[in-house]
């Protein structure tokens, strides 16, 4: 196979340059390049130029989860065999990762080589930010863009009542476009489709958000199952099982993926920081660089919220997914969990000794 037909058969599955250099070493080996399109049960489908081809991802599936082949990888797999192997995948320009519900807390790739983070949430119910921030949260850290779609719109006719909800998720996602779409009409379809035309998009959401039938829509045909949400709640049965990468006929490829139940952090300050940009930038005005925003003096946060200009709400998100972040962090981090029981020791010790000087005070009244 040579460079040329690889570049037009992989081009609408996101080959390029870089890519390609990245394969030099595998090319010389007579490998064939190609992106996984789905992962099931130790196998995958990779799309090359030669077809969609079936191969064991044996010789690349080590203990650590995080490092299994995943929906988006570039691999090289071998051009012929039975079975036929992947032998490796091409470093990630991007990882989207969310914890699992396991105890040992481990990482979970959803999708990998992803530009943009396409957030499904329902407006058939009421709008839960603190879940839309802790997605935000997560994509950031994964080095994508994220984008807030609001489906179901048509369930929100007056005009005044859209921008407002429109509004509320803009403040909890600063620097995140917010787009209003309707598969029934097709508003705000143009624009969902102008965002996910250039690079790779995952659409990620709760079940009933309605990402299958915003995929089918994006793809132009009924290709992803659709079944009907129930009225009471909003939710949906889990019409995607499996990750699934399909190239749109508009250009970009779209990753779809199943109705998220649950949305771990997984060693994801940074992407926190970004969802809660305004609170970061009002942190460098305390008066004290560790400051937690409790009950410091000086503290700026604190004075943002009181006079209104930082909602209490955004601020209780805030601390929730860092505190949540930090356990899943020290879990796997010995010197941050030898900290946390440092902090623990010295806010106890601090307890203890304005316990005493309260009963000190009590005795001397």
């Amino acid at each position: 196979m040579n460079s040329t037909s690889a570049f037009s058969a992989l081009a609408p599955y996101g080959w390029d340059e870089g890519w390609a250099e990245a394969f030099t070493p595998y090319d010389a080996e007579g490998l064939l390049p190609g992106r996984v399109v789905r992962v099931d049960r130790g196998q995958c489908d990779v799309v090359t130029a030669d077809g969609i081809l079936r191969a064991d991802t044996a010789f690349v599936t080590p203990h650590d989860p995080m490092r299994v082949v995943c929906t988006g990888d570039w691999v090289a797999v071998e051009p012929g065999g039975n079975p036929r192997y992947v032998r490796a995948y091409l470093p990630r320009r991007t990882a989207f990762v969310r914890s699992t519900s396991s105890k040992r807390s481990e990482g979970q790739i959803l999708g990998a080589n992803v530009d943009h983070a396409i957030v499904a949430v329902s407006l058939a119910v009421e709008l839960d930010l603190g879940r839309i921030e802790r997605f935000l949260a997560l994509a950031w850290e994964s080095g994508a863009q994220p984008v807030v779609v609001l489906s179901k719109a048509d369930l929100v006719p007056d005009a005044v009542t859209l921008s407002h909800l429109v509004q509320d998720v803009e403040t909890s996602a600063p620097g995140v476009p917010v787009v209003p779409v309707s598969s029934v009409d097709g508003d705000g379809l143009d624009v969902l489709a102008a965002i996910v035309g250039g690079g790779t998009s995952v659409l990620l959401g709760q079940s009933g958000a309605g990402k299958s039938t915003l995929a089918n829509a994006l793809l132009g045909e009924d290709v992803m199952t659709v079944q009907a949400t129930r009225d009471a709640d909003g939710k949906g049965r889990h019409t995607t099982t499996t990750r699934n990468l399909l190239a749109l006929p508009g250009g970009g490829v779209l990753i779809d993926t199943p109705g998220l139940r649950g949305v771990g952090l997984w060693d994801a300050e940074t992407g926190v920081g970004q969802v809660f940009s305004e609170i970061e930038e009002l942190a460098e005005r305390c008066r004290f660089h560790d400051c937690a925003h409790e009950a410091e003096p000086g503290c700026a946060v604190l004075a943002a919220m009181e006079t209104g200009e930082l909602p209490e709400r955004r601020l209780d998100s805030y601390r929730k997914l860092l505190r949540e972040n930090r356990r899943i962090v020290a879990k796997t981090d010995a010197r941050l969990r030898a900290e946390i029981r440092k902090d623990w020791k010295r806010k106890g010790a601090m307890g203890r000794a304005a316990m005493e000087a309260k009963r000190g005070s009590h005795w001397r009244s």
